[in-house]
């Protein structure tokens, strides 16, 4: 089912989060969570993957449904996705994690984990520092911060907490405004969603408004409503370094074939 977008449709996802954390959180303390560590989040070899790898740079994502379109696709594979990707050129690979909008678990990332060696980006609502440990137990390199859900000193926070777990922290804005507070929490990644969260409408005009106010030294992602080739040449004349794109693929029937057409000349 589709969700119905509104005004408080980011509120409600936050909201949602945080009650099935702190479930999640009763049923497995802190410490249980990380003993599950086995391997060292390596933040350092995402940063690299949008900046320094071969161009056009795409974080191809997995993920079952959307808040916008709803089931994306029945037979939701995330390990076979994720391998698909990455045999067709992904720089790094995102993982929808959130449960109650988008249909995705830990169990997701786990599994692209083992069947994948790429830099993993957890997409979900990062508000608490337990969600750092999760994803770096499941294993990610990164996580993503969303300016628009974090007040200013929840961000800096969770921020400098996932640089001490060695995590990347992939820090979305859908705005030019919410670039200052991305700076200013130390984002050397920076994310511009062109959908609003608000009201899910994809705002194409925000990619390139943001563009000429990003700092030249933070590595520019674009997300959201990338299409085709041109787009990619188009944003990157702008000055972004790599694409986040899910739907455009992952609702394809051959996900990997959908990311080898779309990075073609």
């Amino acid at each position: 089912m589709t969700l119905l977008a509104g005004p408080s449709l980011l509120d409600a996802i936050v909201a949602a989060t945080r009650h099935t954390v702190q479930v999640r959180a009763t049923s497995q303390p802190l410490n249980a969570l990380e003993r599950q560590m086995r391997r060292q989040p390596d933040g350092a070899a995402f940063e690299r993957a949008v900046r320094t790898t071969a161009t056009p740079r795409v974080i191809a994502e997995c993920k079952r449904r959307s808040p916008s379109r709803g089931i994306l696709r029945q037979t939701y594979a995330p390990a076979a996705h994720a391998r698909a990707y990455a045999n067709a050129g992904a720089a790094a690979i995102s993982v929808l994690t959130e449960p109650t909008f988008f249909d995705g678990s830990l169990d997701h990332l786990k599994q692209v984990r083992n069947a994948v060696d790429l830099p993993l980006l957890r997409k979900d609502f990062i508000v608490t520092e337990y969600q750092l440990f999760e994803a770096a137990a499941a294993g990610a390199d990164a996580v993503l911060l969303i300016v628009a859900a974090l007040t200013d000193g929840e961000l800096k926070q969770l921020a400098g907490r996932a640089r001490e777990l060695g995590l990347a922290g992939l820090v979305e804005v859908h705005d030019e405004e919410e670039i200052p507070r991305a700076v200013d929490a130390g984002a050397g990644m920076i994310g511009v969603n062109s959908r609003n969260l608000r009201t899910l409408a994809v705002e194409p005009a925000a990619l390139e408004h943001a563009a000429a106010r990003l700092p030249r030294e933070v590595a520019r992602v674009a997300e959201s409503g990338i299409r085709e080739r041109a787009d990619l040449d188009r944003l990157s004349a702008m000055g972004y370094d790599a694409f986040l794109v899910g739907e455009r693929l992952i609702s394809q029937a051959d996900p990997g074939a959908a990311l080898r057409e779309l990075c073609s000349a």
